[in-house]
């Protein structure tokens, strides 16, 4: 039985939030949801599991290949439910670059396209603040056990928990992680045009969030480890914001690790952003022109007819 709910704020004071105010507080609380338990998941793997004695030692982190199937589908449950705390009211992009892609090949308001931007940063960045709240001992506990490098007491490894950094075997190098990203956040867009296409097998009823969710997992586990699969600027540079103000300096900005790379900050954020405009691009050239000949093609008269033939059941 539905319920009818009364409004926590005047009607006449909620008229603002009916228009674009209204769907950037929902880009800002669902990129947060997003944020609050994809990095959870991780500080949940770094720091928190081995803090509390649920792993093999204190300072153990993927003690095996599986180990991973926790932040990958951390990360996607994440992604589900914050496209189901938004998607009524903003669409729920949380990312950047579906905001871009959207403005470039869906009709969305380039005019939206700043404000639904800073909306998903600061969302980020309150996500990874409130991430911090809850398990700054657990990362204080890892920091101050763990032998090796540290800026300011702090690790490479907790910054992991808000932020992305390349793989060693990459040497510093910029092509390899910039093409991971430019990839990766192709094969998000290319998909999520599929899964919302009502002219392909569009999914049905309200389980396109779960199926965008399978997206980011898929995404994670086949490309993941290159350079931890940011596919969202605002997902990288919202929490790395958070992290240099929180004292872990040069690991968030410029993001340089001493002999491994440097300067990296640019990279999650350029990267998903040509990424996500190939993919929307490859998938209408490929897929969604294709549909739409299909569609006018079908609605062609006959030969010798000036209009369509409609059957009784159209009539």
């Amino acid at each position: 039985m539905a319920v009818e709910i009364p409004p926590l704020v005047k009607p006449s004071r909620l008229r603002s939030r009916g228009g674009l105010l209204g769907e950037c507080l929902a880009e800002f609380l669902g990129t947060l949801v997003l944020i609050a338990f994809g990095c959870g998941v991780v500080a949940m793997a770094v720091a928190a599991l081995p803090g509390s004695g649920r792993a093999a030692t204190p300072t153990t982190i993927f003690l095996a290949a599986g180990d991973w199937l926790l932040i990958t589908w951390g990360w996607a449950l994440a992604v589900v439910f914050g496209v189901y705390v938004a998607g009524g009211v903003s669409g729920a992009h949380l990312n950047p670059a579906v905001t871009l892609a959207m403005a470039l090949r869906r009709g969305f308001p380039w005019l939206k396209v700043l404000p639904y931007w800073f909306a998903q940063v600061v969302g980020a960045l309150t996500g990874a603040a409130l991430v911090y709240l809850v398990y700054h001992n657990a990362i204080a506990a890892y920091d101050s056990t763990v032998t090796g490098p540290k800026v300011n007491g702090h690790t490479n490894a907790t910054f992991s928990i808000f932020a992305t950094f390349p793989a060693p075997y990459f040497h510093g190098g910029i092509w390899g992680p910039l093409i991971d990203q430019i990839v990766g956040t192709a094969f998000l867009l290319m998909l999520i045009a599929a899964v919302i296409d009502l002219r392909n097998q569009a999914v049905k009823a309200n389980l396109a969030p779960l199926i965008v969710g399978f997206v980011v997992a898929a995404i994670g586990m086949s490309y993941g480890a290159n350079a931890g699969y940011a596919i969202n600027p605002a997902r990288d540079f919202g929490p790395r914001l958070f992290t240099y103000a929180a004292g872990w300096d040069s690991l968030a900005f410029p993001g340089s690790v001493a002999g491994s790379f440097s300067a990296y900050w640019w990279i999650p954020i350029v990267g998903p952003l040509i990424g996500g405009m190939i993919g929307i691009l490859v998938y209408d050239l490929f897929i969604g022109d294709v549909l739409l000949v299909r569609s006018e093609l079908a609605e062609l008269p006959e030969p010798g007819r000036s209009t369509p033939v409609r059957t009784s059941d159209e009539e």
